[in-house]
Parts: structure tokens; sequence; C-alpha cells
């Protein structure tokens, strides 16, 4: 991993409280935009939790359940609670923001994570990894 690809995997969580402070700014929200955004996040936390009951780390690969489907189901799970704080922002420049974040951040530590299974796991991650998506279908 690159000097930037490990500054960003190392400062994530630091930068989400200065994007917060950005998307909040900008935020615009109702009380139907709030409710729809909620409803969508209620999703993405219920998509985490189901993932995070299959997973075992550094023990076995996890290629079970939402793992069958998606590599990283708990990120997905992730893009989800972000999408609904975007809806609840009802800002573009904060759904914006919201979506810059992600891609980065999460492309970088999605990667990164997937070295280190790689180097854990060896030939059965390079078989799960040929036949399942590392975030969704193209």
């Amino acid at each position: 991993m690159n000097g930037a690809a490990k500054w960003i995997a190392r400062w994530r969580v630091r930068l989400g409280y200065l994007l917060a402070i950005a998307v909040l700014f900008f935020a615009e929200p109702n009380p139907k935009s709030v409710a729809i955004g909620a409803a969508i996040g209620i999703f993405g936390l219920w998509l985490r939790a189901y993932a995070a009951g299959y997973l075992k780390k550094q023990e076995v690969l996890t290629t079970t359940g939402p793992y069958a489907y998606t590599r990283n189901p708990l990120y997905l799970g992730s893009a989800v609670l972000a999408a609904g704080t975007a809806w609840a922002m009802h800002s573009w420049i904060s759904a914006s923001i919201l979506a810059a974040y992600f891609a980065v951040v999460y492309y970088v530590v999605m990667r990164r994570e997937e070295s280190e299974l790689r180097g854990h796991f060896g030939e059965a991650f390079e078989i799960y990894a040929q036949r399942v998506p590392l975030f969704s279908r193209d």
C-alpha cells in the first residue's frame, strides 16, 4: 500500500469528523427527508448487523451469508447508511461530500483489507475473490 493509501486508512475516522461538519453545514433537512433517510439508514444498519454475525476475523475466510454475494457487506451497509444520511440532509452538496468521501476512503480500505486477506488465506482467498465481487456486481 502506498503512502497516501496508508494515510487515508489510518485517518479515515478523524477525517469523518471533518466530513460531518461540512455535511451538516450544507444540510437543509426537513421532516420528510429525515424520515426517508432514517428508513434507508435502518436498512444499512440491519445489513451491517447481519454481516457481522457471519464474520470471524482472522479465524476463517468468511464466504457464507452476505459474504457469498459481496466481499464487503459491512461496507455495503455503510454505503447504504451514507445514502440514508445524504437523503436526510436534503442537500446535493452534502450528498456529494458523502459520496466522494465514501468512494475514496472505502475503496482504499477495501483494497487494503483485500491484500491482508490474500496474505492470510492465500489460495482460498483467490478462489473466493474470483467468484464474489469486491463490493457489488458490475
